[in-house]
């Protein structure tokens, strides 16, 4: 853990969302001001703006500002209307990708999130590379540009994540978070709206640094509780933790072939690939897992899941899979070609709780190698290195012949 650092929080968030994806579709559209929303209706639309590329923010557009108001200062801006299932299936695939760093997900909206990867740092440089490894994903996996910020609370991962956009990256390590704040204008602290400003005004804070000098008590008087929090928002105290929807219970993955599988041997290729995935994902995130949960879906769409409780935790990739390839055992031979398989592990821990299934140095030692091979591959790309396992499946890797599809569930 770097020097200072208890917590590694990062706030991604999307750059002109909804803007930038009709940019990527329309090539011809990138460089021009382009506002999604309602009909502008030469000026008289109802409607609001949804979001606004920055080439409209030049303008002065911006989003849940009225159409008609948008189109005065915009008259040849390109207005389109949103496609909601379009944008939302880019999301699921940006999610998909923060979920590849750690389960620890927090979404705030379709286009931002809260990620906790204290327990993934090990496997990269410094903080830096982190951010930088979710920015190059994010970009070359979807064509798009997130804004990142990281810091050791969630409250100032925000608002650095709205510093140098667009395309931005900026990192407030412990010791500087103070001087970071103190400049800031008031209305940057998360839960100072209008309202809040004008009164803050009239006590003349107008910063950060103001805000935080002002005594706590009379903060207190004035706003009840809220005065409290704001001067915690002012003093960069934050110990609210990243919360996924519903805490995480397991980590899985599950792939859709693209033609029902009447062989064997490719679903157990398939099912080394989705281990793999799965104990990456778990030493990732510094977890471990007791239970290794195996999905199996026929043509017929019937489907079993079978499950088995480990005697110790694991994250590593052969225990996975030889596990999971015991479970599979049952289905020999098969009773239909099958359409999915899927890999779970549930019953989680930290990685420093429980101990290796097998007590004994070999094992402490596959574990560092392990984590070493997923730092190389998740610089270099998976084919540089690969378990012996899955050179028995031939040259070519199962996830190349599969559609994949990844989830993060209560159960598998």
């Amino acid at each position: 853990m770097p020097s200072g650092w208890t917590r590694i929080i990062i706030h991604v968030d999307m750059d002109a969302f909804f803007a930038s994806v009709e940019q990527l579709l329309h090539p011809e559209w990138r460089g021009k001001p382009v506002i999604v929303g309602a009909d502008p209706q030469g000026g008289k639309g109802r409607g609001v703006v949804s979001a606004a590329s920055y080439e409209a923010r030049r303008f002065g557009v911006h989003s849940a500002m009225p159409i008609s108001r948008a189109y005065k200062l915009c008259p040849n801006g390109i207005f389109v209307h949103p496609h909601g299932r379009v944008y939302h299936d880019y999301s699921r695939r940006i999610f998909e990708i923060l979920h590849s760093f750690t389960p620890l997900i927090e979404p705030l909206s379709i286009d931002e999130a809260f990620m906790d990867v204290t327990g993934s740092l090990h496997l990269y440089k410094d903080v830096e590379a982190i951010g930088r490894k979710i920015k190059s994903e994010i970009r070359s996996r979807t064509g798009l540009v997130a804004s990142v910020g990281i810091a050791p609370t969630k409250s100032v991962a925000k608002i650095a994540s709205d510093f140098e956009k667009p395309d931005g990256l900026t990192i407030v390590p412990p010791d500087k978070v103070q001087e970071f704040l103190d400049p800031l204008p008031v209305t940057r602290l998360w839960g100072v709206g209008q309202k809040i400003f004008d009164v803050l005004k009239k006590m003349g804070i107008q910063t950060v640094r103001q805000l935080r000098q002002y005594p706590k008590n009379v903060l207190e008087q004035k706003f009840g509780k809220m005065g409290n929090h704001l001067y915690s928002m002012a003093t960069g105290q934050d110990e609210r933790s990243v919360h996924t929807e519903e805490t995480v219970k397991s980590v899985s993955n599950e792939v859709t072939f693209q033609r029902d599988q009447s062989d064997l041997e490719t679903v157990r290729s398939a099912v080394f690939a989705l281990s793999e995935k799965v104990g990456g994902r778990l030493r990732r995130a510094g977890i471990r897992g007791k239970t290794l949960h195996l999905k199996i879906r026929f043509q017929n769409f019937r489907t079993y899941t079978r499950s088995h409780t480990m005697l110790n935790p694991t994250n590593l990739t052969e225990e996975i899979f030889r596990e999971a390839v015991n479970l599979l055992a049952e289905f020999d031979p098969l009773e239909q070609p099958v359409r999915l398989v899927g890999v779970g592990v549930s019953g989680l821990c930290a990685d420093q709780q429980g101990q290796l299934s097998i007590w004994d140095v070999q094992n402490e030692k596959k574990a560092k190698l392990e984590k070493v091979m997923d730092k190389i591959q998740d610089k270099y790309g998976k084919q540089v290195i690969r378990h012996a396992e899955s050179m028995k499946f031939g040259k070519v890797s199962p996830e190349e012949n599969i559609e994949n599809s990844t989830s993060e569930e209560k159960d598998l």
